[in-house]
């Protein structure tokens, strides 16, 4: 037998190295392009804070109003289990959250370079869309930290009253995973709505009613325990409570025992879903994209 008849395997390890030196090296161009903006991150830190202000002092009218009428001169009162205090740590917390889940542009940016042709040069490259884009995030995301932690530090000492501490290291832990959780659903689920733009080229419109749904349905208003039975139970369990409910929510011991556990069951399982509906899109998507020009 000669070596010409001895196929040659390809060396994975080395094309494993390859991918991901590759992957590193775009994190970090993302990672320092994005620095630049690091003024805009602190004073738009502080910026998101600010209608908390106004929630602060709408629900202390509220729950004046209820102590009022009830007679009752304590800082007890409840409504749904949260005291006023509750209220404003939730508003907190769920401000935490949305800045981990929310992304900004990445549907509307996918789709545009769907519309503009620019999807080519991931079509030629040996560049994944998706993974691109996800790096893209996850350094957007880190500089963000990095340089609005000023900005959390001193916003939540301010409003260290309201905080009920540190919860226990267990709770902890398990916060910061669906924390986790949520940035990566909402990114795999605006990937899938950019995605649409294969088929209609404009998603504004339905980034819109997204958006509108997002708004009222992930628990950035109001914590969702709020909401009329069965309501309450049904949206707790679509994607969206993940998007700034649960991990508040959690944090505060809102959410326990086995309740806790389903959660962050089902929270794992929008994410597996969003993951596949993302590269279906994308896979199926490719298929009927027509590029022309150079």
């Amino acid at each position: 037998m000669s070596s010409t008849d001895i196929k040659q395997e390809p060396d994975a390890p080395s094309e494993f190295s390859a991918r991901v030196a590759t992957w590193w090296a775009i994190f970090k161009i993302n990672f320092n392009e994005k620095l630049v903006y690091r003024g805009d991150f602190m004073l738009g830190t502080l910026m998101r804070f600010l209608p908390i202000v106004t929630q602060i002092f709408l629900w202390h009218a509220i729950f004046s109003a209820i102590q009022a009428d009830a007679g009752d001169t304590s800082d007890d009162a409840q409504i749904v289990g949260y005291t006023y205090n509750n209220i404003v740590a939730y508003y907190l917390l769920s401000t935490v959250t949305r800045a981990f889940s929310s992304m900004p542009g990445l549907a509307s940016g996918i789709a545009m370079q769907i519309r503009d042709g620019e999807i080519k040069k991931y079509l030629i490259q040996p560049l994944d869309l998706i993974s691109f884009f996800f790096l893209n995030r996850v350094a957007h995301k880190l500089t963000y930290y990095i340089v609005a932690a000023v900005p959390f530090i001193f916003v939540f000492w301010l409003c260290r009253n309201y905080l009920p501490g540190w919860p226990e290291p267990q709770i902890l832990g398990l916060y910061f995973i669906s924390l986790i959780m949520s940035f990566l659903i909402g990114f795999f689920l605006e990937a899938t709505i950019g995605m649409v733009g294969f088929w209609f080229l404009e998603v504004r419109s339905l980034l819109f009613v997204y958006m509108l749904f997002t708004f009222f349905l992930s628990g950035h208003m109001f914590p969702l325990d709020m909401l009329p039975a069965p309501l309450d139970s049904i949206v707790r369990f679509l994607p969206l409570a993940y998007l700034a409910y649960f991990p508040s929510a959690v944090f505060l011991g809102k959410i326990t025992g086995w309740e806790l556990a389903v959660g962050l069951i089902v929270q794992f399982a929008w994410l597996l879903f969003f993951i596949m509906t993302a590269r279906l899109a994308f896979r199926y998507g490719v298929k009927r994209y027509s590029g022309y020009g150079g």
